[in-house]
């Protein structure tokens, strides 16, 4: 298949190669991009200097990118996933996996460590109470900055070519002005967005796992049973 992936602009990176990999062509639509907040990096890179967070939480590749080659010390940290944990590696950085994609993890997966630690969260300006609150309800203290910012591009998705496309996000989703066939393959690359697709009468014919190449796999289990209903 041929699939529309959103995606930041300029932030496609390996999609193309991931998609090969599962036998299928992607390209990148963009309905958001990213406006960078320089001074909010700046104070949460020195905040980490100093020594005032126990723990740093990336809850993707984008602030990873932007702050780990800032950095020459760090405390404990927790990658969302494993390209969130490849970018900071590039860097020096050795970072601990969260066993799903999925942020509400991070309180499990830390247990009564997390009590009295300062959780140092460098994400978008996007609300997320489930972390939040989670952390908060243990006993840790979330500092979260919002380095920065998701824009609506306004762009209308260029899907004239499109057999599939895969929504990266809730937001993605909700932001993305398309017209597509009827008959074009609708996914969502996790619960979470597939959750708010649902809430706005789209319901998904795909839902991965939280990262891409799950959800790759997923559809071409959805594609090998849609082959079997065909031929029976």
């Amino acid at each position: 298949m041929r699939i529309a992936v959103t995606r930041l602009a300029g932030k496609e990176k390996d999609d193309a190669a991931r998609c090969v990999k599962y036998g299928h062509e992607c390209y990148a639509v963009s309905p958001l991009r990213a406006e960078i907040r320089e001074d909010l990096v700046t104070s949460f890179v020195n905040a980490v200097e100093a020594n005032e967070f126990d723990c740093l939480f990336f809850t993707s590749a984008l602030p990873a990118k932007i702050i780990a080659p800032r950095l020459s010390r760090w405390p404990r940290v927790i990658a969302i996933g494993p390209q969130t944990a490849m970018t900071l590696g590039h860097f020096g950085i050795d970072a601990e996996t969260l066993p799903s994609f999925y942020s509400r993890d991070f309180v499990p997966y830390l247990g009564s460590w997390i009590q009295g630690k300062r959780i140092g969260i460098p994400r978008a300006d996007v609300p997320n109470p489930i972390l939040i609150d989670g952390i908060r309800s243990v006993g840790g203290i979330p500092v979260e900055i919002k380095v920065y910012a998701l824009i609506p591009t306004g762009t209308i998705l260029d899907l004239s070519s499109a057999d599939a496309i895969l929504f990266t996000s809730a937001m993605s989703f909700s932001t993305a002005l398309y017209e597509a066939d009827a008959a074009i393959v609708k996914i969502a690359i996790g619960e979470s967005t597939g959750a708010v697709m649902r809430s706005r009468g789209i319901i998904p014919d795909v839902t991965g796992d939280g990262s891409l190449e799950g959800t790759l796999k997923t559809l071409n289990s959805y594609l090998a049973a849609r082959n079997d209903l065909v031929e029976d």
